[in-house]
């Protein structure tokens, strides 16, 4: 006999609305930028900052918050994290200048840390069936979706500031959903383990040092990378020493499948981010489309990322998953070398369809992966580790566009980009078929999807 279900469905509402607050804000700045950058008198370069600045955060708060979803449950940090997203709307809604948008920038990824780790924390706790997670990362799919054309029709409605505002409603309903749904931590008897303070600042330092010279590699900056491997070697010292250590290497470091999966993560947001910056900005600059125009081509995207998402959740296993992902993302980066002025727009809008593919499959495989592979008692952690090694890719992704454009985004340099794109997807490709450990993550079954 199958055993009980656990899952509260009532938690979806919730779970949801923590973890799409990351997505959308990732999305919706694109349309801002421009618009924000009048307002301030600021230079694209200075504009930039507001993309970085949520990249950074992210990627920094993610395990962190992760780590203290484990030690102390989800409701706690997750009520708090609603907080501080509504509280960095206000502060962003009323920013007097660009340097205090930024910080609110800063705040608003800290505070949208919360979400994804707190889902995935309470979905192992509840015992949840895979269609659940799927759930969770179509719902991501779609806010990313809505974030530009939302961000276009807010700005028409109250300018660029309705697009930080957002986030206050949006926090207010997170916060009621968490206070109304999520379970209360009971207090674990006798002495808590203490906080392993020194282990995240450690980590951060490396990972901050470590991005800002990957945002702008350049021999001017030679002592971030310095400063990155003396405070990774200081990091790893403390943790291997800590008696209740931020992030257990020793038992990270036995997990090789676990591993795998955040290097295939580094490699599949690396191609996603590159196409979605890099190849959209080819789009109108080296084929002369409209935004508006680009906008449409890019759709089937994402309407097939999700597509793909929903119809696989219970026909593929996470390995056939992986399979068919890895093969279409080499297709889709070889398709690129043959990209010119005067291609069709057929093909454009083809591309977009085949693109679409791994966007679904690898996402959700990925999510997957950790949720099964993960020690139970760090899922949390490791489900934040995981959106730190995409965020990494994504800003390896920017650096490789500032590398292979120059002053526009013409077609030669998207040739040289395509080059660097189909040895990452192979690479990719590689990590899979050599990966024996997916075999024994087993098929997700229809059972699944009926009891989510």
């Amino acid at each position: 006999m199958s055993a009980p279900v656990t899952f509260d469905r009532r938690l979806l509402p919730a779970l949801i609305s923590g973890a799409v607050l990351n997505p959308i804000n990732s999305s919706i700045i694109a349309v801002s930028l421009v618009p924000i950058g009048v307002a301030f008198g600021a230079p694209p370069s200075a504009t930039a900052w507001l993309v970085s600045a949520l990249y950074l955060a992210t990627a920094v708060g993610q395990p962190v918050a992760g780590s203290l979803i484990d030690r102390h449950g989800p409701r706690r940090l997750f009520l708090i994290a609603a907080s501080l997203v509504g509280i960095a709307g206000v502060m962003g809604t009323f920013a007097p200048n660009l340097g205090v948008l930024i910080a609110a920038r800063v705040l608003l990824g800290f505070g949208t840390c919360a979400g994804y780790p707190a889902a995935i924390r309470l979905i192992k706790d509840q015992d949840g069936p895979t269609g659940v997670l799927t759930v969770l990362s179509v719902s991501t799919q779609t806010i990313a979706v809505i974030g530009p054309p939302l961000g276009g029709l807010l700005i028409g409605l109250g300018g660029w500031r309705a697009t930080l505002a957002i986030n206050i409603p949006l926090a207010v309903v997170a916060f009621a959903l968490g206070w109304w749904r999520l379970p209360r931590t009971a207090r674990a008897p006798g002495p808590r383990p203490g906080l392993d303070v020194a282990g995240m600042l450690l980590f951060a330092a490396t990972l901050v040092a470590l991005l800002l010279f990957l945002l702008h590699p350049g021999l001017s900056d030679w002592y971030l990378p310095v400063i990155a491997l003396a405070t990774g070697a200081g990091f790893a010292v403390r943790e291997l020493r800590a008696p209740n250590p931020f992030l257990d290497l020793r038992l990270l470091g036995g997990n090789l499948p676990l591993l795998m999966t955040y290097a295939r993560a580094l490699l599949a947001y690396l191609i996603s981010y590159a196409f979605l910056y890099g190849y959209t900005q080819w789009i109108e600059d080296g084929r002369g489309l409209s935004p508006a125009h680009t906008g449409l081509v890019q759709l089937p995207v994402f309407a097939t990322a999700i597509a793909v998402s929903t119809a696989s959740s219970s026909r593929l296993s996470i390995r056939a998953k992986l399979l068919v992902g890895a093969a279409t993302q080499v297709l889709a980066c070889g398709v690129l070398l043959t990209l010119e002025p005067s291609s069709p727009i057929a093909v454009l809008v083809l591309l977009s369809v085949v693109l679409g593919v791994p966007q679904g499959l690898n996402s959700l495989a990925l999510q997957n992966s950790v949720y099964h592979q993960s020690d139970s008692e760090r899922v949390g952690s490791a489900a934040g580790l995981l959106r730190t090694f995409g965020y990494l890719g994504a800003i390896v992704a920017s650096a490789a566009q500032g590398a292979f454009y120059g002053r526009s985004a013409d077609t030669p340099g998207l040739h040289e980009l395509a080059v660097f794109l189909l040895v990452t997807a192979a690479l990719f490709l590689v990590l899979v078929v050599a990966d024996r450990s997916l075999r024994d993550l087993g098929r997700d079954h229809p059972r699944d999807e009926e009891r989510a």
